[in-house]
């Protein structure tokens, strides 16, 4: 833990002389010696609490004359209590939090800390609710020594603290072999759960730490796939799989029921494939679980998408453009008409990219409608649509309702056949903006993609703005990435040109190494590589000469373009990527 001192300023506090004990004078007075307070604030603060009551530290903060740290240091200094700055959740001692349930410590803003010969040390963002400590003393059976953290500190350790007292209560940190001949001698083959009774608990435990495992290593797929001989559990995290537990083959069926019953799948039915969705909470984030099951010759495979609900959307500047890149984009989500569409494989990131734009563009002078499959994150503000093909509600039959909406701005979220390709393109010629995907190699791939769907030239040539393709690479892990010289065919393969590294490199190449942080990947974490192609007179002349994708390609090179390959080393240049990374999703990204 950090701690600074009660009763010492902080360096750079204004107009307070050595002598004075802050521990005399009034909150408000502190914060205009510690925190920079505007005297003519700090009377209307005071003129609010003489009409209202309430805090004057919360009436400040609620004004944004000052903020909650501010409060809290000077609550500290008058207090004579320590304020902490940190919270390291490995440093709490867990048989002290097991006696504090988590519901009181979220409410009440506290956890313990440690224990010391005069009583046990917890930290608190509100040191002003006696109640709350003298219940904690109660319950911990010795004397309470408060120490001062932000409400954000607090919360972020209790999360970090209860997830790791779960983990440890349900099936510890590791599987190993002797837990897998517990769990072995504990359940017997079970091929329905919903008549079991105490039997079921294994099954329950393991299923339960296999998700928390996944949201604790940030995975974005768990894939459980049966096979002759064994059950292989694999999470995809940041786009790689890679194996996690081969849990005994006798538990198939009764994992796939257990998963199939959070899911409210109909467990009776193996034969056919079957979807579902499953809303848990771990550790303070809700997670949204996509399930799907396929009958496979050795029985069902599961795959469970993870939806970090408590994620934030992100915005543009997040995502990996470049400074050109994203200055166009802003152009293009700003026009009044138009299709833009984004390409990619499946996972390369394309709804994260159309988001982060609706939410660029979303004000309340704009209505804008989307018709999704599913829908992964509601957005405030926008009319989202889910499509369900069995009941006829598909991309085109809700586009054509949208239409009848008054929309300024559409999302499909993809374009798949004529039907919808062509109702995009009449709801742009019409005054509508349209953002969808299609699924092609590169940006002007989707040009060609279109017209083989049946669109005519024509049509697309007066209706396409832009196209833009992307991919999705690794960042090296910040806390272990190591320099080296690379080879010059290193350099030619990737594409990284002297002129590039003096433009966008520091001189040095990092590679992956691996540690903790990263749980020895060497990588942490994913940012996109673009390929944005403007549709201007010259690529519309092309478009009705029904040229191929390469010699449009050609073309948007030559006046600019950055390709996918391009891009990829100016992000290795940089540091943010490894050659091997760019090179495992761009291989076949060359103009001929």
């Amino acid at each position: 833990m950090s701690e600074m001192h009660a009763g010492k300023l902080r360096e750079g506090d204004v107009g307070q002389a050595s002598d004075v004990d802050l521990r005399t004078l009034p909150l408000g007075e502190i914060l205009l010696r510690t925190a920079g307070l505007d005297p003519a604030r700090l009377e209307e603060a005071l003129d609010r609490q003489a009409e209202s009551g309430g805090r004057i530290g919360e009436i400040l903060v609620n004004m944004k004359a000052v903020t909650e740290d501010d409060v809290l240091r000077a609550l500290a200094l008058q207090l004579d209590l320590p304020f902490v700055e940190k919270l390291s959740g490995d440093a709490i001692d867990l048989e002290l939090v097991r006696r504090i349930p988590i519901n009181f410590a979220r409410q009440f803003r506290l956890i313990p800390v440690v224990r010391k010969p005069e009583g046990v040390e917890v930290a608190t963002a509100d040191p002003l609710a006696v109640e709350a400590l003298d219940q904690a003393r109660l319950s911990l059976g010795a004397p309470v020594l408060p120490v001062i953290a932000t409400t954000q500190t607090v919360i972020d350790a209790i999360h970090s603290v209860y997830e790791r007292l779960a983990h440890e209560a349900d099936i510890g940190e590791e599987l190993d072999a002797e837990e897998h001949e517990n769990l072995s001698e504990e359940v017997e083959e079970a091929p329905d759960l919903i008549d079991s009774g105490d039997d079921e608990a294994p099954i329950i435990r393991l299923v339960n730490w296999l998700l928390k495992r996944a949201v604790k290593e940030r995975a974005s797929d768990i894939h459980i796939e049966p096979f002759e001989k064994e059950l292989v559990v694999r999470f995809r995290v940041d786009g790689v799989l890679k194996e996690v537990i081969k849990p005994p083959k006798r538990f198939q069926k009764a994992i796939t029921s257990r998963i199939k019953i959070m899911g409210q799948l109909n467990i009776a039915e193996t034969r056919l494939p079957q979807d579902g969705r499953i809303r848990i909470k771990i550790a303070g984030k809700e997670v949204d679980i996509r399930l799907s099951t396929i009958p496979t010759a050795w029985g069902e495979s599961c795959v469970m998408r993870l939806l970090d609900k408590s994620n934030m959307l992100l915005n543009l500047e997040e995502i990996g453009f470049e400074p050109e890149q994203l200055e166009l984009i802003e152009q293009l989500i700003h026009r009044s008409h138009g299709i833009f569409l984004v390409t990619g494989p499946t996972g390369s990131g394309k709804t994260t990219t159309l988001y982060a734009a609706l939410n660029r563009i979303n004000r309340p002078d704009l209505k804008i409608l989307t018709a999704e499959d599913p829908i992964e994150y509601q957005i405030k503000g926008i009319n989202q649509v889910a499509v369900h093909p069995k009941i006829g509600l598909t991309f085109a039959s809700a586009l054509r309702a949208f239409l009848r909406q008054d929309p300024d701005v559409i999302l499909v979220g993809e374009i798949r056949d004529l039907e919808t390709a062509e109702i995009a393109i009449q709801a742009s010629l019409t005054g509508h903006l349209v953002l969808s995907t299609v699924h092609t190699n590169d940006a002007p791939g989707a040009i060609t993609r279109l017209v083989d769907m049946g669109v005519q030239p024509f049509l697309v040539a007066s209706s396409l703005i832009a196209s833009l393709a992307q991919r999705l690479v690794r960042r090296l892990c910040s806390n272990c990435k190591q320099p080296y010289e690379p080879t010059q065919e290193e350099l030619e393969e990737v594409g990284i040109t002297p002129e590039i590294m003096a433009k966008y490199g520091t001189g040095v190449l990092y590679r992956p190494a691996g540690c903790e942080q990263c749980n020895g990947s060497g990588y942490k974490g994913r940012t996109g590589i673009y390929e944005l192609m403007l549709v201007d007179d010259e690529i519309r002349q092309m478009i009705l000469k029904n040229l191929d994708s390469n010699t449009i390609k050609k073309y948007a090179t030559s006046v600019g373009m950055k390709t996918l390959r391009e891009h990829g080393a100016i992000k290795v240049a940089r540091g943010v990527t490894a050659p091997a990374e760019v090179l495992r999703v761009v291989q076949d990204d060359v103009v001929l």
